[in-house]
C-alpha cells in the first residue's frame, strides 16, 4: 500500500471512534479511543490505514509526504456545527454596553442586537464582494485554529432579496475555500424594522422564501430562533412545517433566555439538533434524550453576553443526550472563530471533561449536520480532516487556552496550514 501523507509517531491518535456508530452518549463521550505512539494513512482525501505507528509503516511500502508527530497528539478536524460566518459591521458598541450592564434583550429592543448586523449586513451587499471576502478570512482563520467542516446560517439579511444572496454567498463560499459547508436558511431569525407590526406578512414571506430554496436546492436545512422576542412555538411550526414539506431538514435555536416550548417543537417535529438550551427543563432533557436529538451547547454565549447561566450540560449528558459543542460565531453574542476555545470553555463553565468536550467538537458535531459517517473521526474511509496539536496528550487542549495549539492542519488530504 502507498500513501500520499504518513502520520507517525503520535504521543496520542485520538480516534474519536464511535464504538456503536451514531453519536456518543454518557459514559460513551469519555472513550476517544486512543491510540499511544499512533499512525494513519492518507491516500488521496481519504484515511487509509489507522494504527500504532510500527503497523501502519510496516503496511505503507512508500508515503510521499511523511510527519513525524512525537510529543504531539493527532485528532480528527473540528466542526464547528453551528456559525453565523456571513455578515456586516461589528457590535463592539454593544459590548461595552453589556459591561455596563444592559441585557442582550433589552439591547435587541432599542433596535440594537440582530437588527442593527441586518442593517449593515444589507449595506454590504450593495457592495459586490465584500462580504464573501470577508467570510472568506474568517474561514481561513476556522482553518487555521483546526476547523476543517463547518456550518453556516443566513439570518442577517431579513429580507427575499438578502436572504437568498447570503444564500448565494455562501454556495460560493462552498466552491472557493477548502473548509467543509453546510448551509442553513436562517430567514425567521428575528423581525426586520419594517415587518415590527406585520408579523403574518414577515412569516407568509419566509414561507415563500422557503418555496424557492426548496426548489433551487439552496440549502440543507432550515432554522427558527424560537425565543420570547424573536418568534413562538406557532410561527415556528409554520416555517419548520413548510421547510420538511419542500425537502429540508431542521433545526433550532430554543430555550436560550427561556423556554416556551421550543424544545418540545423540535423533538416533536424531529428537528437534528436543538442548539443553546440553557434553560432547558428537566421535561425537554427527557423528550430529547428518548429522540437521540443532538444537543448543540454554545458556552460563547454566555460567556461574552456575561450572563452566567449556561447550559446544563451534566444533567444533559447523564440524561443521555447526545452532546456537540459549537462557536455559534456572530458579530453580537460570541465572536470566536476558535473550537479551541469552546472546548475550553466547556470544561471550566460546563463541567465538561476534555474528553467529553473533545467528541462534542468532533463526531458528536458532525452527526449534528448529518456528516457523522464522512468527517469527526479518523476512521478508515473517512475524510482526511486532522489537526496535529502541539501538545503531548488530550488533556492539555482546555488546560492551554486563548491560544492557538494547531501546528499543522490537513485538509482533504492537503496540508493547509
Amino acid at each position: 500500500m502507498t500513501a500520499t501523507i504518513l502520520i507517525k509517531n503520535a504521543s496520542e491518535l485520538v480516534t474519536v471512534r464511535s464504538a456503536r456508530g451514531g453519536p456518543k452518549t454518557r459514559a460513551g463521550m469519555e472513550d476517544l479511543c486512543i491510540i499511544q505512539n499512533g499512525a494513519l494513512a492518507i491516500e488521496g482525501k481519504t484515511i487509509v490505514a489507522v494504527g500504532e505507528t510500527e503497523e501502519v509503516s510496516a503496511r505503507i511500502g512508500r508515503a510521499e509526504t511523511v510527519i513525524d508527530a512525537s510529543s504531539k497528539v493527532v485528532l480528527p478536524g473540528f466542526v464547528d456545527c453551528h456559525t453565523h460566518l456571513v455578515f456586516g459591521g461589528s457590535r463592539e458598541d454593544e459590548f461595552i454596553q453589556k459591561i455596563k450592564g444592559r441585557s442582550y434583550l433589552e439591547i435587541m429592543r432599542s433596535n440594537g442586537g440582530i437588527v442593527s448586523t441586518v442593517e449593515e449586513t444589507r449595506k454590504g451587499l450593495t457592495r459586490p464582494g465584500t462580504l464573501m471576502a470577508r467570510a472568506k478570512t474568517f474561514l481561513g482563520q476556522m482553518l487555521a485554529f483546526g476547523t476543517t467542516t463547518a456550518e453556516i446560517k443566513t439570518g442577517y439579511g431579513l429580507s427575499q432579496e438578502s436572504e437568498l444572496a447570503l444564500l448565494q454567498i455562501i454556495a460560493e463560499l462552498k466552491q472557493s475555500q477548502p473548509v467543509d459547508i453546510v448551509s442553513t436558511f436562517l430567514g425567521a431569525h428575528a423581525l426586520p424594522n419594517e415587518y415590527q407590526n406585520k408579523r403574518d406578512d414577515y412569516v407568509r414571506m419566509v414561507l415563500g422564501m422557503l418555496e424557492r430554496i426548496g426548489a433551487e436546492n439552496l440549502a440543507e436545512y432550515c432554522d427558527v430562533f424560537v425565543e420570547v422576542g424573536a418568534f413562538s412555538t406557532s410561527e415556528a411550526r409554520k416555517i419548520l412545517e413548510h421547510a420538511r414539506d419542500h425537502g429540508l431538514k431542521l433545526k433550532l435555536h430554543a430555550s436560550e433566555f427561556s423556554d416556551i416550548g421550543g424544545v418540545e417543537l423540535g423533538v416533536e417535529m424531529g428537528a437534528v439538533s436543538i442548539d443553546h438550551l440553557d434553560v432547558i427543563s428537566d421535561r425537554g432533557m427527557r423528550l430529547m434524550a428518548e429522540k437521540k436529538t443532538i444537543a448543540v451547547l454554545l458556552p460563547g454565549v454566555p460567556f461574552h453576553l456575561m450572563t452566567s447561566r449556561y447550559a446544563p450540560a451534566r444533567e444533559l449528558i447523564e440524561a443521555g443526550v447526545p452532546i456537540a459543542l459549537a462557536t455559534d460565531f456572530n458579530p453580537g453574542s460570541c465572536p470566536t472563530l476558535s473550537m479551541q476555545m469552546i472546548i475550553a470553555l466547556a470544561c471550566r463553565q460546563l463541567k465538561m471533561t476534555p474528553a467529553e468536550a473533545i467528541s462534542a467538537a468532533t463526531i458528536n458535531a458532525a452527526y449534528a449536520v448529518d456528516r457523522g459517517n464522512e468527517v469527526g473521526s479518523i476512521e478508515v474511509g473517512k475524510k482526511a480532516d486532522i489537526v496535529i496539536l502541539n501538545i503531548p496528550n488530550h488533556r492539555q487542549l482546555p488546560y492551554w487556552f486563548g491560544m492557538n495549539l494547531a501546528s499543522r492542519v490537513i485538509k482533504g488530504g492537503a496540508v493547509v496550514k
